[in-house]
Formats: structure tokens, sequence, C-alpha cells
């Protein structure tokens, strides 16, 4: 589940609320070990997603870098390559 989290932070543009908001419940699904929660517990889950969505969006604003900023399409490029390299089917032996 963790691996749908992406890093945030020092892009152009900046992170939009609903990839915080993605990011935060990736997070808490991560801790309370359900992807849906049971209604009994779906207001407790929902209020944390909210409280880790504002702690997110609190950090990402306040985060400073003297890097310049990453461009999202040549990361998004980087990982794709990643992915090919980490999935490539190995050559058959025989």
């Amino acid at each position: 589940m963790c691996r749908n989290i992406k890093m945030l932070h020092n892009f152009d543009p900046p992170a939009t609320d609903e990839e915080v908001y993605l990011s935060s419940l990736q997070f808490v699904r991560k801790l309370s070990g359900c992807t849906r929660p049971s209604k009994a517990n779906e207001a407790a889950f929902d209020r944390a997603v909210n409280k880790v969505t504002l702690a997110a969006r609190e950090l990402i604003d306040q985060l400073v870098s003297n890097a310049p900023p990453r461009d999202r399409e040549v990361e998004a490029m980087k990982a794709r390559a990643r992915s090919a390299e980490r999935f490539r089917t190995s050559p058959s032996s025989g």
C-alpha cells in the first residue's frame, strides 16, 4: 500500500490538495491495515485521514529547499524507467 505514497515536496507546480489527501489516505490505510473500514470504524478512519491530510499539508507548505523544484514529467519518466527495470522479463534459459 505505501508504495503509492509519493514524495510531494519541492515540485513545480506544488502538490495539489487531492495529492496530499490521497497520500494521507494511503498512510492511514497502511496504519489501520484495511483499505475500507467497517461501519463501526468508518468515522474514526475518516477523522484520521482528515487530520493526517491537514498535518501533511502544513508540513509541505512549511518545508524549504535550496534545490530547484523538480519537474513532474521528468520524475514520472524516471519512475517508469525504474519500474521497467524492476519488472523486466529475464531472458529464457534453455
